[in-house]
């Protein structure tokens, strides 16, 4: 299947049970409130799905279960993080044989490659498949930095064709579109800079409280795209204090609490992550509750892709 790019793309928590195993039959019921909503692609495996913790045959279930789901209607994306390239490249083979329909790809893990190694890890890895990539930049919370003179290297990959701008510096969107034009793809990851980045020229928003908050994530996206900026606007002042909850080290038990107050999740987590604790806990819910209570009514919103 072909990736355009574009549209919002939630990257999902994955569900578990008390007992510490998949629950699918919740994972189902968020997927299809996505699908609702209008978002354009889902992605697995990333930070918000816990993928550290997975197993390969979880991966595989998530994989196929979200395949079934969508039924063709959007394209499933698999996040790969791995210390050798090896290892990615057999995980972008499993991928493929899964069913996912692209990739993301985070920079070697652990070991803090630099430019040569990085870009020719990325390069290793598009060789060995057909698959579309999206290069995951996020130097923040990763440490490697892609740059622009690297996205150049990379774009003699045909497969390589956008990049998750997490940087958090909003002016890279537009070095990235003079430099690179339609050539490079550009989807904000970063909640807190979602309509900011789209204004500046972002094709998508590759989100984290659309979770628990799919269509007010996709209103946003589908009014400023159309030009209807205070619309826009006023629901992303309502949302700001919820997408604050994912530029933090307990975004996964955040956003989780997120998805329980609005009945598309569960608050599990996989150790080493527990639950929020004490004064955090209701530090968290405040904000969650005070969100549910203050929730918008949407207006008309045509959503891009779906």
């Amino acid at each position: 299947m072909q990736i355009k790019w574009e549209g919002v793309m939630p990257a999902v928590t994955t569900k578990f049970t008390k007992e510490d195993t998949l629950d699918l039959n919740m994972f189902e019921l968020n997927i299809r409130a996505q699908l609702k909503a209008g978002v354009s692609a889902i992605i697995l495996g990333g930070t918000l799905g816990e993928a550290s913790t997975l197993t390969d045959q979880e991966k595989k279930a998530l994989i196929q279960e979200t395949v079934r789901i969508v039924d063709g209607k959007i394209p499933v994306i698999i996040n790969i993080a791995e210390q050798t390239t090896k290892g990615a490249i057999e995980a972008a083979s499993k991928a493929k044989k899964y069913g996912a329909s692209g990739l993301m790809m985070l920079p070697p893990m652990r070991y803090k490659a630099n430019d040569f190694e990085t870009v020719t890890y990325f390069k290793e890895v598009a060789k060995s498949t057909d698959l579309p990539i999206m290069i995951y930049n996020n130097p923040v919370d990763y440490g490697i930095e892609v740059t622009l003179d690297m996205f150049e290297e990379l774009l003699t990959m045909p497969n390589i064709q956008a990049v998750k701008e997490s940087t958090r510096d909003i002016s890279n969107i537009t070095r990235i579109k003079n430099r690179f034009g339609d050539r490079l793809k550009v989807l904000t990851g970063v909640d807190t800079l979602g309509l900011e980045s789209i204004l500046m020229g972002a094709d998508g928003w590759v989100a984290g409280l659309v979770c628990a908050f799919p269509a007010e994530t996709v209103a946003i996206y589908s009014l400023a795209k159309a030009e209807k900026i205070k619309e826009a606007l006023a629901i992303y002042r309502w949302f700001l204090p919820l997408l604050e909850l994912d530029i933090n080290p307990q975004l996964v038990q955040n956003i989780k609490l997120a998805e329980v107050a609005t009945g598309i999740g569960t608050e599990q987590v996989r150790a080493p992550r527990l639950p929020l604790q004490g004064e955090e806990r209701k530090r968290v819910l405040k904000i969650i509750e005070n969100g549910i209570r203050t929730r918008p009514i949407l207006p008309d919103y045509k959503p891009s892709l779906v």
